[in-house]
C-alpha cells in the first residue's frame, strides 16, 4: 500500500530543521560571548596560548600547554595512548572520543598520587595539559590541524577536537584539586531511593572570591564514601542519619575531595557530571593516596626508571661516561636508589617507553655500569623532569644510548623480572612495532 504526504509537510520538517540550527548556532553565539566577557585568567583566555611544539630533549613549559578536560574513554596502556571525550559547550554526549598520546615524561596523577595509564578507570573525568605533537611523522596518533581546537564541531561546538593531543600533565579531579589547592563545598543533597542530585562549588580551601559558580552533580548507589579509613556507602550515610532517605538536606559547605566520572542522564542535561568518590576528611584522602602510590612503585620497578640522555663521554675500548637525566612525577623513595657507586642497568626505549631488545628480556642487551655522580639540578624543575641527573660509566655502549633518546634504567637492588610481549620491541626492522599506527583510532 502507498500513502500519500503532502508536499507542504516535506516544507514544514525543513522548516523545523532550519529553526532548530538557527537555535544551536544562536546557542553557541550566546556561550561564546559570554565566555569572552570572562575576567582574566579563567580557563577560556588561557586557551589563547600560541601552538607550541615540543623539542627533542627539552621540557616544555606548562605554562604553554593547551588545557582542557573530558572522559577517559580508552586507553591502550601498553602504548601510552587513549582516547578522552573532551568536554565543551555543545550536548557533551555528541562528542567523538579525541585520540591522545603521553610524552614519554608525562605526568599522570590518580587520587593525588603518581600513576600509569592502566590505573584509571575508563570514565573518569580527566584534567589534560597538552602540546602538538613533537614530530608528527612519528605520533602514534592521528595528527589534526594546528588551529582545530577552534573549529566548531555541529552539535558539539568548539574545542572538542584539538591538535595539542602529546600530553605532559593527566590528573583526576582529586589529583587536580590538590595540586591547585582546591576543594568540593558541599551546598545541598537531594536524596531518593540512594540516589540524587548534590549542589556543590569548587573554589581554594581558604575560600573564595565568590565568582565560582554552583554545579549539580549526581550519585548513586555506587558511589564510595571515604572516611578516615572506612569505606562507606550511600545506605550507611542514611543509616546513621547524617544524610535523609528522601528529600533535601543543607551540607553547610563541607570540605571535600571529588572523584567525578560522567554518565549519561535521562532528563537531557547533557554536560552534568557523576560523582564516583568523596573523600569527607584528610585522612582519607591521604590514604587514597597512599595506596595508589605503593601501586605505581611496584610497577616503576619492575618496568624500570624512564629516562633520557643528556650526553655521552666516549672513552677507549667501547667505555663511556653517560649522563641521563630521571623523568619527573614519582615517588621520591625511587629516585633514593640512585646513589653514588649503585650498579645500574640501563636499556634503550621507544617514545613509548617500550624496552627495545628483543625477547630475551630487558636486562640481556642492557649497559651495566656504576653511578659515578649524582647530581641535582640547581635552577628551577620543569614538569617532566625528576631535577636528577645520574653519571654512570659502562664498558658497553648500546644503540639507545645516545643524547636526547630515551631509556630506562634499573638500580641492582631492583627485581630482575620479564616483561609482557605487548611492552617491549621485538624485531626492530618492524615499524608497526616500534611505532603503533594511527589507523586504530577511527574517524568520526
Amino acid at each position: 500500500m502507498k500513502f500519500f504526504v503532502p508536499r507542504s509537510s516535506f516544507l514544514v520538517c525543513s522548516w523545523l530543521e532550519v529553526l532548530r540550527s538557527s537555535f544551536f548556532v544562536l546557542g553557541l553565539l550566546v556561550v561564546h560571548a559570554n565566555a569572552a566577557n570572562e575576567e582574566p585568567g579563567t580557563k577560556n583566555q588561557e586557551q589563547k596560548i600560541e601552538p607550541f611544539r615540543p623539542e627533542a630533549g627539552k621540557f616544555p613549559p606548562l605554562e604553554k600547554a593547551h588545557s582542557y578536560r573530558g572522559e577517559l574513554v580508552f586507553v591502550d596502556h601498553a602504548n601510552r595512548r587513549g582516547s578522552i571525550r573532551v568536554h565543551a559547550a555543545g550536548t557533551y554526549f555528541r562528542n567523538p572520543p579525541q585520540p591522545f598520546a603521553l610524552l614519554p615524561y608525562a605526568v599522570v596523577r590518580y587520587h593525588g598520587a603518581p600513576a600509569d595509564l592502566r590505573d584509571l578507570p575508563l570514565g573518569t573525568v580527566m584534567h589534560v595539559s597538552a602540546f602538538l605533537p613533537p614530530d608528527p611523522k612519528m605520533s602514534a596518533v592521528p595528527v589534526l590541524p594546528v588551529d582545530n581546537k577552534d573549529k566548531i564541531a555541529g552539535y558539539s561546538g568548539t574545542g572538542v577536537a584539538p591538535a595539542e593531543n602529546h600530553i605532559l600533565l593527566l590528573e583526576d579531579e582529586a589529583s587536580h584539586c590538590q595540586r591547585e589547592g582546591l576543594v568540593w563545598k558541599l551546598k545541598e543533597v537531594d536524596l531518593k531511593n540512594n540516589e540524587g542530585m548534590i549542589v556543590a562549588i569548587c573554589e581554594p580551601k581558604a575560600g573564595g572570591d565568590g565568582k565560582a559558580s554552583e554545579e549539580k552533580l549526581t550519585f548513586d548507589a555506587a558511589t564510595c564514601l571515604w572516611r578516615g579509613r572506612e569505606r562507606l556507602g550511600i545506605a550507611d550515610l542514611i543509616a546513621e542519619g547524617t544524610w535523609p532517605a528522601s528529600g533535601k538536606k543543607s551540607l553547610d559547605g563541607q570540605a571535600v575531595q571529588l572523584g567525578i566520572t560522567w554518565k549519561p542522564t535521562p532528563d537531557g542535561v547533557f554536560a552534568r557530571f557523576h560523582i564516583s568518590d568523596i573523600w569527607l576528611d584528610d585522612t582519607a584522602t591521604q590514604r587514597a593516596a597512599q595506596i595508589q602510590t605503593e601501586t605505581h612503585k611496584a610497577f616503576i620497578r619492575s618496568r624500570w626508571m624512564p629516562a633520557w640522555i643528556d650526553n655521552v663521554e666516549y672513552g677507549k675500548f667501547g667505555r663511556a661516561t653517560v649522563t641521563a637525566t630521571l623523568f619527573g612525577g614519582m615517588d621520591a623513595s625511587l629516585y633514593a636508589d640512585f646513589q653514588k657507586d649503585v650498579q645500574v642497568l640501563i636499556n634503550g626505549a621507544e617514545n613509548t617507553l617500550k624496552h627495545a631488545g628483543g625477547g630475551y628480556g630487558p636486562a640481556h642487551m642492557a649497559s651495566k655500569g656504576s653511578i659515578v655522580e649524582v647530581i641535582k639540578v640547581p635552577s628551577e624543575v620543569p614538569l617532566g623532569s625528576s631535577g636528577l641527573q645520574i653519571r654512570f660509566e659502562t664498558d658497553l655502549v648500546i644503540e639507545g644510548i645516545r643524547p636526547t633518546r630515551v631509556v630506562r634504567v634499573r638500580p641492582a637492588s631492583w627485581p630482575q623480572v620479564q616483561v609482557p610481549r605487548e611492552e617491549y620491541v621485538g624485531d626492530s626492522s618492524n615499524a608497526d612495532d616500534r611505532f603503533p599506527t594511527p589507523a586504530i583510532f577511527p574517524k568520526y
